[in-house]
């Protein structure tokens, strides 16, 4: 059973500061932040929401995400953040397939909620309701570890979306992990800016602050320039970003004079950081330590120590206090130290599954258990984590999940594309960026920047190419499958 961290830091500390929105400066202290998600319970519980029930968030950050997260669990709801960033196409699938009672908006997303199939309920009115709604009278707790606290959707191999669920028992594992990795009391400080639809923007590090008791500055979304006056200023003992996130405050301005020692811990993840990157902030006295995860594993997995940063220089750390991790062949069978496998996990930080689809279930976890990450790494004779390459064709930009299958679907339905092959690509700025190879259709000449065009009406824009090369054909094996190892040695 897991304790309601939200009802316990009430009790323990209720003076203490919880959050603060850094927009209106706003602060709310644990006490407020229970009794406000009491009453959000009520009000889920008034809309008709029940056990069992799904409830969608289509928000920027916003404190009131988190109120509705605690009071899903009072009521045994199940939240569903959805990507502010999908075309309605694209959310869809999702709507249908965990049929959401209830769609929690905010202003910035009204008109893409008002094209969804679900009852609204925007923020503004959100407000308005709790501000006179009653503390919720029946709230479980314990939570049960293995109950369904929410689901994050991601697309998978093909593109498909599918849920990972996300249990209570997951959440208190993560928090395990990150707080004894980097130490985590109630003294700490951190900023959330990372998208709520994301693991990281929920678990990297707000949850297991909000446990420990300490503080969250809570931003609409990523800002350097805010972000660099929050770290300055000594808003933050402990940071975690993207490699994205990186770079953009390692070319701000402010950069040069700003000062790093001030927060005590760096951590990235989502994406490998770049040497080069991670030498600029080892200059200006942070020692950025690159972690490795996913959202199936809740998501801290594995996390380097700050006194190794420079000797293992590419490693993403030792596996963390409830992990494990091997590294096998293609039979199962566990390599020898140094040599190179599939990464499987096991933990208590590990999802049991996906929401609604068994097959992908069974497809993920081995026989005895242990979960597949389609990733290939290493480990070393001292026990760190090398992650090398990449089972799947799936690569990341900026920290976002790209699926060329999803893509090269938009390319491939334009009328001068006949095929479409997508691969990742390195990229300065945003880690891998998207190639599109096109093969056009018989006397159709198809424009780069028109196809990109098309596509952007159809899919997020982080998803779009950013080239795309219109060629005579696709290399592929005798089965017709392309061979994507030889479009990444291609420029034409």
């Amino acid at each position: 059973m897991v304790a309601d961290f939200a009802r316990r830091r009430a009790e323990t500390t209720p003076d203490r500061i919880a959050f603060v929105e850094a927009a209106s400066g706003q602060s709310f202290s644990y006490r407020e932040f229970d009794d406000r998600a009491d009453r959000a319970a009520t009000l889920l519980r008034d809309l008709g929401v029940t056990t069992g029930d799904r409830i969608a968030t289509l928000t920027l950050n916003e404190v009131a995400f988190f109120e509705i997260l605690v009071a899903a669990a009072r009521i045994g709801a199940i939240m569903v953040p959805l990507n502010w960033r999908f075309a309605a196409d694209e959310l869809a699938p999702i709507l249908a397939d965990c049929s959401p009672r209830l769609i929690v908006h905010d202003g910035a997303n009204e008109a893409m909620a008002r094209r969804l199939s679900a009852p609204r309920l925007s923020l503004t009115d959100y407000e308005a309701r709790i501000a006179t709604a009653s503390p919720f009278a029946h709230r479980a707790e314990p939570w049960p570890a293995d109950g369904v606290w929410y689901l994050l959707y991601t697309s998978g191999t093909t593109g498909r979306p599918k849920a990972v669920i996300q249990t209570f028992g997951m959440a208190e594992a993560n928090h395990v992990n990150l707080s004894h990795a980097i130490g985590l009391t109630a003294e700490d400080r951190t900023l959330n800016f990372l998208p709520l639809f994301h693991t990281a923007g929920i678990n990297l590090h707000t949850l297991p602050t909000l446990i420990s008791g300490g503080t969250v500055t809570i931003f609409p979304k990523f800002d350097a320039d805010r972000v660099i006056a929050a770290i300055g200023s000594g808003q933050v003992t402990c940071f975690f970003g993207v490699p994205a996130v990186y770079q953009a405050l390692a070319l701000h301005p402010r950069f040069a004079s700003l000062d790093l020692g001030r927060a005590r811990s760096w951590a990235s993840g989502g994406a490998p950081l770049p040497e080069s990157l991670l030498r600029a902030f080892l200059a200006r006295g942070a020692r950025v330590c690159a972690g490795y995860g996913m959202t199936e594993t809740g998501p801290t997995l594995c996390l380097m120590d700050p006194g190794s940063v420079e000797a293992k220089v590419g490693s993403s750390g030792k596996a963390q206090t409830l992990s494990q991790v091997r590294i096998v062949d293609d039979l199962g069978r566990d390599v020898p130290t140094g040599m190179s496998g599939e990464v499987l996990v096991k933990g208590a930080n590990v999802t049991p599954g996906y929401w609604n689809n068994d097959a992908a279930t069974r497809a993920a976890f081995t026989a005895d258990g242990w979960l597949k990450t389609g990733d290939v790494g290493r480990l070393d004779e001292d026990g760190y984590v090398t992650i090398v390459d990449r089972l799947k064709d799936m690569f990341i930009s900026g920290g976002e999940n790209v699926y060329p299958a999803e893509v090269e679907r938009a390319l491939l339905a334009h009328p001068d594309v006949l095929e479409a092959a997508v691969i990742g690509v390195a990229d300065e700025r945003w880690g891998e960026v998207g190639r599109a190879f096109v093969v056009p259709r018989e006397n159709a000449r198809p424009e780069p920047e028109r196809l990109r065009a098309f596509c952007r009406d159809r899919i997020a824009g982080y998803k779009v190419p950013q080239t795309i090369l219109v060629v005579g054909d696709l290399p592929r094996t005798a089965a017709g499958k392309v061979q994507k190892h030889l479009l990444r040695v291609r420029t034409d």
